[in-house]
């Protein structure tokens, strides 16, 4: 993946919502409404050596190494990744409007919210969207990131649902933080759409993804829930372009935190905790899948 740009890369960050699909506004501003089976079985070092002539171990054949490969709970699976927002803001290009779906048009994008300390939230998207590609990987996944690096403008978020449009895509599974200025206002919250391309089964299936997040995150991160919005930490809006577009793919989008919340700042700048609820994240889709076949 490459590097994270360094803070101060953008102009003053917004303070937005929950997908963060509205244009930039100063750092704590209060937040207007917004949008991871074993491998088969090798031969041993020493059954390989006594069957070749050499003496040697044998390298493991191409049909073994695509059975191995077959075993993973992802194998054949695709999966869209999007790193909320872009890393720079410039107003033309990101107050454009463009469909949201619904019937609605808002924002092309936004360099998304700020800890009080500087650690933006476009950057953050980026170490958590590639940690948790780098975790699908190893469990089979094609993983397409919406977004190539951290460092330019787009796509706007109407673009990101069509990349999962476009190719099919299993699952899409878009990153953000929150920004909310409320007193101890804390936690992680997943959003799903009510009012998706896909219609009503395309929802439910979003639902029972985000549910299985939900459970993982809870098991092996150390984010709270939510304590300020949604219900038992979900979120159901018509108002986010990046899902209500999705049209056979199940979607979810991920609050990782509260990026305002001094206790949720200091897990998100965490690489061990980015690398855990990756590990959560891809097991949600794993397990999503795994019941969808």
């Amino acid at each position: 993946p490459l590097a994270v740009p360094s803070p101060g890369q953008t102009p003053a960050a917004s303070a937005s919502s929950a997908a963060g699909q509205s244009a930039a506004a100063p750092a704590g501003a209060a937040s207007p409404t917004a949008e991871s089976a074993s491998p088969s079985a090798q031969p041993t070092a020493d059954a390989s050596a006594a069957n070749s002539p050499s003496g040697k171990a044998s390298a493991p054949t191409a049909p073994a190494t695509q059975k191995k490969a077959a075993k993973l709970p992802l194998a054949g699976k695709t999966i869209v990744v999007d790193p909320g927002h872009n890393g720079l803001y410039k107003r033309s290009f990101n107050t454009k409007q463009v469909p949201a779906g619904n019937g609605k048009t808002k924002d092309c994008n936004s360099s998304g919210t700020a800890t009080r300390s500087g650690y933006e939230e476009h950057a953050y998207n980026w170490a958590q969207a590639t940690a948790l590609a780098a975790q699908l990987r190893k469990l089979g996944a094609k993983v397409v990131l919406t977004r190539k690096n951290d460092e330019g403008l787009g796509p706007c978020v109407n673009l990101r649902a069509k990349t999962a449009n476009d190719i099919g895509a299993d699952l899409l599974i878009s990153i953000h933080a929150d920004g909310n200025t409320a007193a101890g206002a804390r936690g992680y919250h997943v959003i799903v759409s009510t009012a998706m391309a896909g219609g009503d089964a395309l929802e439910k299936s979003s639902l029972r993804l985000a549910k299985n997040a939900r459970a993982k995150l809870d098991a092996l991160a150390q984010m709270p829930r939510s304590n300020y919005t949604g219900k038992a930490a979900l979120s159901l809006r018509d108002d986010l372009a990046t899902l209500n577009l999705l049209e056979d793919t199940p979607g979810i989008m991920m609050e990782m935190g509260n990026m305002m919340n001094a206790a949720d700042a200091k897990l998100l700048a965490s690489k061990s905790f980015r690398k855990a609820a990756a590990k959560a994240l891809a097991e949600a889709a794993a397990k999503t899948l795994r019941a969808s076949s």
